[in-house]
């Protein structure tokens, strides 16, 4: 006998939420097995009963309601959808019978979580207390976009669940073909899962690529969703290798605890032995640490020929961390301690190589107005020592010999800033100061006029410099546009000189030396703006200058940190140009420019700037040479400068172009350049480098150096591309380093093959030939087969 629905709203006030409580946790015992793949696993079912509120409002929509007295039936049929605390589901009939305690869903039965999984099926039967279930034709869709299929599930015991005929897989975006199969899946004649163990074994399975079997694996466990963590194997990795022979590496993951784990690897190599690496990673409320250590006993060290590499033991051990002290204050270090000097090079599968020649440690404090920062460095190089007479200095180590030697140790480096919150003189004022300490056991001299000129790019002995700086500014914009900001800073130095050197590399010979420099300036700027239909544009001149006295002690004090001068536009309007604060620029100068920026409604996007400096009054810091004299190439050696000019120009096709230039005084060639482009149009994806740096024979180059670096990827139809790179030296007409290679990606499953050869290293090699191998399987792991030295 029917009843309108709102007859029946007692009965299910009574058992609706049941029905639905049901209907939701009968699902979500299927449901722990939707993320089975170890890399997305995650818990979608534990717990899933406790989550549901107990006193959230529930409603059902149906075309009929009924209750069979006679049977003790409540069903409900026709398009019947109940809403519960989020989540929803859908069937033609659910039928509660009462005098069973049983629940039974019918018909296109589809449950969709409030997390946004999506269970279909076409039948469901389950217990009152949910201990005993069963469901056929099964499928399972997640956020992450996995499936999985099975003819029928039974869950028995309010423990265990039994999948028959199971299927695991990957599907398909909404964007791509809905009804396109998946490249991998994996098959299994039954799939248990043990929730009290938090285990789900799979019998019987198989991988299939495109519906083939091609690997069975008749046993195979995997953690519980439930379960982030858990010891097992991970994804193995292949090498080929002329030095090394053919290995394979066998990582295991250990998860002894929630807060620390452990990973091994050990890697069986034909020509060198065992290959072990193993990391420690422990993390706390307050941060991480993490310990790693890589290396063998080298079967056969004669394939190798650089400096220590011929040794049996070979290893490298790093510690990385990175803890919170308080709100504001975090300690870390990265140290890093290698064997020899092609520890990494040679053996570039280690877990933990991609930092092997700088160590540091650091004290850092934040706040919204002021930042300390102290940090140690210790550099252990990679480049081999080698032979060069031409730029030898008398009375000095050979240019190229005991490299390592001549690395600092610089400890430490304390730099603080700060910025007063309140104004002065109605502007803004700021301090920095800088602390530098760095020890050095070999001078590091060449020459360039045979001998007879020592340069030097570091001395041996123990320099300290303690720096101050007070920088004021303030700007002011008048009714015409005009803006105007004037400035000033005071800046002071002290340096502690300790070396054995220093009668012959002309330092002064005093333990002690104090610099100050003091500076006032003017920064002008007058923005034209014109708008006109589609855009506008903004023609801006700037002018700025700087008065203050002579640079002090040049070629007297050590200089580490402002070795690299680089004048162009980004330094044009910096008033000091150093790079460092081991120099202070001196002198009267004239900064001067023309600023331009076109902005199209379209999209475009173009701004460029032209400028040069003048050196007006007293001596010229770029024209006296310090102990390494790299500043009388900067282009700023002169009263009148190189010009310099920008440009940077975006399209709304997806094309960028930026270049940055420095040109003669006299005739505008090019003393540098830097040039960079990438496009992305259609099925094309390319970048353009262009770099040119003329002679500098004051530090020994006297030839122009250029480079051009290009690379390319080109997709095929749907999944496939090619792509390629090439490095290229255009004054010596060689090609530097060149690679290519093939890729398929869908969306399970990534596959590429990569050639590539590198003519820059100095292992004694001629030419690096390598080649990679890589496949991804989303969701289960990646793994890659890489050779080098193919020679």
């Amino acid at each position: 006998m029917a009843f309108p629905t709102f007859l029946t709203t007692e009965i299910w006030a009574k058992k609706g939420r049941l029905l639905a409580a049901a209907s939701v946790c009968a699902i979500a015992a299927a449901l722990s097995y939707a993320d089975i793949g170890p890399a997305n696993a995650q818990d979608v079912a534990a717990g899933l009963q406790d989550q549901l509120d107990p006193n959230a409002e529930l409603l059902l929509e149906s075309s009929e309601l009924t209750y069979d007295f006679d049977r003790d039936l409540i069903v409900a049929t026709g398009n019947v959808q109940v809403y519960y605390d989020g989540n929803t589901v859908q069937a033609h009939q659910i039928i509660f019978d009462r005098k069973s305690q049983q629940l039974k869903a019918a018909g296109n039965v589809i449950f969709i979580e409030k997390n946004g999984n999506v269970v279909r099926t076409e039948e469901m039967v389950l217990s009152e207390d949910f201990s005993e279930g069963f469901a056929r034709a099964l499928q399972i869709d997640t956020t992450k976009r996995t499936r999985f299929l099975a003819e029928q599930a039974r869950r028995e015991g309010n423990n265990i669940t039994s999948i028959e005929n199971g299927v695991y897989t990957v599907y398909t975006k909404p964007t791509n073909p809905p009804n396109k199969p998946p490249l991998w899946r994996v098959r299994a004649e039954k799939i248990i899962h043990n929730q009290q163990e938090k285990i789900i074994r799979f019998e019987n399975a198989a991988f299939e690529v495109y519906g083939q079997p091609i690997a069975y694996l008749p046993y195979l466990t995997m953690p519980d969703p439930s379960i982030k963590r858990k010891s097992g194997f991970l994804m193995p990795s292949g090498i080929v290798n002329d030095k090394l022979g053919y290995g394979v590496t066998v990582p295991y993951y250990w998860a002894l605890s929630p807060y620390y784990d452990v990973t091994t690897i050990v890697t069986p190599l034909t020509k060198q032995g065992v290959f072990g690496d193993v990391e420690y990673r422990h993390r706390f409320a307050a941060g991480q640490v993490s310990v790693s250590a890589a290396g063998l006993y080298q079967a056969q060290p004669s394939q190798f020929s650089t400096s220590r590499a011929d040794e049996r033991w070979r290893g490298a051990v790093n510690s990385k961390a990175s803890l919170s002290l308080s709100r504001d204050w975090t300690l870390g270090w990265d140290l890093t301690y290698k064997s020899d000097r092609q520890f990494f090079k040679d053996y570039s599968f280690t877990s933990f190589g991609d930092n092997g020649e700088t160590s540091e440690i650091f004290l850092e404090g934040k706040t919204d107005r002021n930042a300390l920062t102290v940090r140690a460095y210790a550099f252990q190089i990679s480049q081999e020592d080698y032979t060069d007479s031409q730029f030898n200095a008398n009375g000095f180590s050979p240019v190229g010999s005991s490299l390592q030697d001549k690395q600092p140790l610089v400890l430490p480096v304390i730099d603080y800033d700060y910025v007063f919150a309140d104004p002065v003189l109605a502007g803004e004022l700021a301090l920095t100061a800088n602390f530098t300490s760095l020890t050095r056991d070999e001078t590091d001299a060449f020459s360039v006029d045979g001998g007879t000129t020592a340069k030097f790019r570091g001395v041996d002995g123990t320099f300290s410099r303690l720096s101050l700086k007070g920088n004021w500014r303030r700007t002011f914009i008048d009714p015409l546009g005009q803006s105007f900001t004037p400035f000033a800073y005071m800046r002071g130095d002290l340096f502690f000189l300790a070396s054995p050197d220093s009668d012959v590399t002309a330092l002064s010979g005093e333990s002690f030396v104090g610099r100050a420099m003091p500076a006032i300036g003017m920064e002008y700027r007058y923005p034209f703006i014109a708008t006109f239909e589609g855009g506008n544009q903004i023609l801006e001149p700037v002018a700025q200058i700087v008065a203050r006295p002579n640079e002090q002690r040049i070629g007297e004090l050590p200089n580490d940190d402002a070795q690299s001068i680089v004048f162009d536009t980004t330094t044009l309007f910096d008033a000091d140009k150093f790079s460092g604060f081991d120099r202070a620029e001196g002198g009267t100068r004239l900064n001067v420019g023309l600023n331009y920026k076109l902005q199209l409604d379209s999209g475009y996007y173009v701004s460029g700037l032209f400028g040069r400096s003048y050196h007006l009054a007293g001596d010229n810091s770029y024209a006296t040479p310090d102990i390494l004299g790299a500043t009388q190439d900067s282009g700023l050696e002169t009263d009148l400068s190189d010009y310099v000019g920008s440009l940077y120009l975006d399209t709304q096709y997806g094309v960028k172009v930026g270049a940055q230039a420095r040109l003669d005084k006299e005739d505008f060639t090019f003393n540098r350049v830097q040039a960079q482009a990438s496009a992305i149009y259609g099925p094309v994806v390319s970048s353009l480098a262009y770099a040119f740096l003329n002679a500098q024979p004051d530090v020994g180059i006297d030839s122009p150096r250029e480079e051009l670096l290009g690379s390319a990827s080109l997709r095929l139809e749907e999944n496939w591309r090619i792509f390629g790179s090439m490095r290229y030296d255009l004054e010596n007409s060689n090609i530097v380093q060149d690679g290519f290679g093939i890729g398929y990606d869908d969306e399970g499953f990534s596959l590429s093959v990569t050639y590539a050869e590198d003519r820059s290293r100095n292992d004694g090699e001629e030419v690096d030939r390598t080649l990679y191998f890589r496949i991804g399987l989303r969701t289960i792991g990646n793994t890659q087969v890489s050779s080098g030295a193919l020679n």
